[in-house]
């Protein structure tokens, strides 16, 4: 069965969006173009994933240019955010003016019922993965924080190193100092004694719930 697709009267405009300044937005120009989308006519933006439409200029751009016949032609329904919410507020605006979405990746088409009912069962279930995702990584780090493991990045300085920048700076050396001789920045150098003391002051939170009130008297008054 075939659904009837509803000619645009208008012209096609194209969407790009990266997550981040050092991502290129090549591959979906490239794809824009040879889905027959004037490059003059393609809005981009480079942000997180996260961020509302109003933070993303390019969009806000693109719907304002946008009229009733004109089709927006996006590479993957995620390129309009990574939130169900969003996206589906998005396509239903367009809907209401007449304006077309299509995606070339899921082959959406919203001018018919079909991609209508199609876009919005991808976004809910893009909604449902992020959901799991962030279950997954939650999971991921209580299962190494339970066995004492390092929960981020590696570290930029192993133990022994660490050791030697707490020395430096206990004895007053400057944070460019302590980088330079480690051969690591100054903001490594701050994040590592912040998690000295964060790590300190964590001992110490622990040490006090497990004493009662006359080894706390005998701490503070030299008992």
């Amino acid at each position: 069965m075939t659904t009837a697709t509803a000619p645009t009267t208008g012209v096609q405009i194209g969407y790009a969006r990266v997550s981040t300044g050092h991502q290129s937005l090549d591959q979906q120009l490239d794809a824009l173009a040879a889905a027959g989308v004037d490059p003059k006519r393609v809005y981009t933006d480079k942000l997180s994933g996260t961020s509302t439409r109003e933070q993303r200029p390019g969009l806000a751009s693109l719907l304002d240019y946008a009229r009733p016949g004109d089709a927006i032609v996006v590479v993957g329904i995620d390129r309009l955010g990574r939130n169900a919410a969003e996206v589906m507020t998005t396509i239903r605006e367009l809907r209401d003016r007449d304006i077309v979405l299509r995606s070339l990746r899921e082959g959406i088409d919203t001018s018919n019922a079909t991609g209508r009912m199609v876009a919005g069962v991808l976004a809910s279930l893009a909604e449902l993965e992020l959901e799991l995702g962030r279950e997954r990584r939650a999971a991921a780090r209580q299962a190494r924080r339970t066995r004492g493991q390092h929960i981020g990045r590696p570290k930029a300085l192993d133990a022994k190193k660490s050791a030697l920048a707490q020395r430096m700076h206990t004895n007053g050396e400057s944070a460019s100092t302590i980088a330079n001789a480690l051969g690591v920045s100054r903001a490594t150098v701050y994040r590592e004694l912040a998690d000295q003391i964060s790590d300190a002051l964590g001992h110490l939170h622990r040490l006090v719930g497990v004493l009662d009130d006359n080894d706390l008297d005998e701490l503070a008054y030299g008992g």
